[in-house]
């Protein structure tokens, strides 16, 4: 929902809101077109950055299928781009870890609740649902018992844990698009068919980058990666600064930093941080795949970043740090060996992951250090990373997802 102040969505919209905007832009595209014969409408739920990322790539395949579609829903900056009507920012519903999410409670469930209705009143001909499970699995079953088909893009991570939910999903969802090669045999072993399409990433790494530019025989070049909620950033950042400031007194060279800025925050949210530093850092906002391409190494935060920057090739050490109720519990639930999608893909630790109480300064810099320090481990990390990527299956992924969903409104 846009506030018609500053075109941004509205915290608190209310259901007749959300009707106004869907009849707004019905009115519209029947302005645009030769009649609403072929009108779909299609409610898409995108909790974090990356669905925000990847639910616009979604978007724009399916209106070259179905030019006559409309979107409604939640997501950041690129859903919006794209031309979908926001009910709220998922700037503000992207948290880590269970006492985390308290904070951010009420909003969530305020906007649950209106999705709901939304659902339940609206009729879309379509639910599409990005990652997110904790709240994107009530919704799917609050959809099927609407009548509502809906396309699940992106797995939840029941390879890692709580595989139980499967069966809720095989209870709810129409069809479900997976974008790593070892998901599907997880599901058929609980009796549900899924459609892997393949890495939406490999679509955006491959469109916005070229050859790795060599940095310059003198210097090192460094990319600082917090990630893309505030709590992360919050948690990691700090200590991030102190490694870039412990890796400046070792390195043999000049060290030039960069961080590329998330969607989903502002300037000031790393500013506080990075006016207590004494490291130069640049902070950009354009162009982040060629530099992240074009560093010696990164220290980035475990996640969506650090598989951007695996797929890029480029030497890195994942970070990861949740409160300590979070960690046990994880601890006592997480299946896998690995945090890192790139270990976790490759099936043997080819990145160092520094988890919890082991992710501090000295450590962060002891690891880039090596990185940087020994040309032969960067190259075998890299050629690793490449490995990686031929893994992921080959590009266009959100064709083939887009191509699924319309088979639901078909």
């Amino acid at each position: 929902m846009l506030d018609p102040q500053d075109g941004k969505p509205s915290l608190n919209p209310t259901h007749k809101e959300t009707i106004t905007v869907i009849e707004t832009i019905m009115v519209e595209n029947h302005r645009k077109t030769s009649g609403l014969a072929d009108f779909k409408k299609i409610l898409i739920v995108a909790g974090e950055a990356s669905g925000d990322l990847h639910g616009a790539n979604l978007v724009k395949a399916i209106k070259d299928i179905k030019p006559n579609t409309v979107f409604f829903g939640i997501g950041g900056n690129r859903l919006r781009e794209a031309g979908v009507s926001l009910m709220a920012d998922c700037a503000e519903m992207g948290v880590v870890g269970l006492t985390e999410v308290l904070s951010k409670l009420g909003y969530i469930l305020r906007v649950f609740f209106q999705l709901k209705a939304a659902i339940k009143q609206d009729r879309p001909d379509l639910v599409i649902l990005i990652d997110y499970p904790d709240f994107n699995m009530p919704l799917a079953k609050a959809a099927k018992k609407a009548g509502v088909p809906v396309f699940y893009y992106i797995s939840p991570t029941v390879w890692a844990w709580r595989k139980g939910r499967i069966g809720h999903l095989k209870q709810n969802v129409s069809k479900m698009a997976v974008i790593f090669p070892f998901e599907p045999a997880v599901y058929k072993e609980r009796g549900m068919d899924v459609d892997f399409v393949g890495h939406p990433l490999l679509d955006l790494i491959e469109e916005d980058t070229g050859e790795r530019t060599v940095t310059a025989a003198d210097s090192f070049k460094v990319g600082i990666l917090p990630g893309s909620r505030r709590g992360e950033v919050k948690t990691l950042l700090p200590d991030m600064l102190k490694a870039a400031e412990i890796l400046c007194g070792k390195s043999s060279k000049k060290i030039n930093f960069f961080l590329p800025l998330a969607e989903t925050l502002e300037r000031r949210d790393v500013d506080v941080h990075l006016n207590m530093s004494s490291v130069e850092v640049e902070v950009i906002r354009e162009g982040k795949y060629s530099e992240i391409k074009s560093a010696d190494a990164a220290m980035v935060a475990s996640g969506t970043a650090a598989l951007e920057t695996a797929l890029l090739g480029t030497p890195l050490v994942v970070l990861y740090r949740v409160s300590p109720l979070t960690y046990f519990v994880g601890r006592c639930l997480v299946k896998v060996k690995w945090i890192s999608m790139a270990n976790i893909i490759a099936k043997r630790l080819i990145v160092p992951e520094l988890i919890q109480h082991d992710m501090t300064p000295e450590r962060i810099a002891s690891e880039l250090s090596a990185i940087l320090e020994d040309p032969a481990r960067a190259a075998e990390m890299r050629s690793d990373l490449k490995g990686v990527r031929a893994m992921l299956g080959s590009r266009g992924a959100s064709a083939r997802a887009a191509r699924l969903a319309c088979e639901l409104i078909s």
